[in-house]
């Protein structure tokens, strides 16, 4: 009953995470935001359609199709599709037109629908036919490297290749954090001190923006609607 989510971590530098989900009784569920773009597929009732979706800068409901199957890619940060500025993505969508039976136009190319298990083999076909590429300034910056440029022009990279401030990606990393920290039992306080919160109050305005939930929600963990895909990043914790 309900969404559920499965998910692993990716070992491609393109690539953040891989999930895979199906729906059975609920009607919608919280989005909740994120900094990174999908490529998304679903299946509902024999019909196969995907579509991009671009980073989500607030929490949101989202309609999800009675017994439908998805696949996602979830892509690395500074990790963009060519042929689509990413800030044409933000908080929104692009369906992608269905080239033959489980199969797409993307940039121009007829490309196999990828599974859950070799998303990686159709993220390598994306980069070697140069449809996605990926900022190598904004790689640096996201694993803690030297970027050999001055902060402003990682700044300028970072909006040029997420649609998003570096100050943005960061409180909504922020608040994910926060939530999973929530839903394993860690009480609020000790979020804000953790995490860097000015006060409770300020926890409550995250979590609300950009999770859709208050703490209790969260700890209590019986929500009517499901969340989206929430998982532990390798980044450890903001600064």
């Amino acid at each position: 009953m309900g969404l559920h989510i499965e998910s692993r971590p990716s070992d491609s530098p393109h690539v953040e995470r891989v999930w895979r989900s199906r729906s059975s009784d609920v009607a919608e569920m919280t989005a909740v935001a994120s900094q990174h773009w999908d490529l998304v597929v679903w299946e509902h009732r024999g019909e196969v359609l995907a579509a991009v979706h671009g980073a989500e800068t607030r929490a949101s409901r989202a309609p999800v199709p009675e017994d439908a199957t998805f696949l996602g890619i979830n892509f690395a940060l500074g990790t963009t599709l060519e042929h689509l500025p990413p800030g044409r993505l933000v908080d929104s969508s692009t369906p992608l037109e269905a080239a033959a039976e489980r199969a797409i136009w993307l940039a121009g190319s007829a490309l196999r629908l990828p599974d859950y298990d070799n998303a990686e083999f159709f993220v390598r076909r994306l980069v070697r036919d140069g449809i996605v590429v990926r900022d190598p300034v904004v790689a640096a910056a996201v694993e803690g490297r030297p970027a050999g440029v001055s902060q402003r022009t990682v700044q300028r990279r970072f909006v040029a290749t997420t649609g998003l401030t570096r100050g943005a990606v960061q409180r909504i990393e922020r608040a994910r954090r926060a939530a999973l920290l929530l839903r394993e039992g860690v009480a609020a306080p000790d979020v804000v001190h953790r995490l860097g919160y000015f006060d409770q109050p300020h926890l409550a305005h995250s979590l609300t923006r950009y999770i859709g939930r208050t703490a209790t929600q969260l700890a209590t963990d019986a929500p009517a609607v499901p969340l989206s895909l929430l998982y532990k990043t390798a980044g450890g914790e903001p600064s």
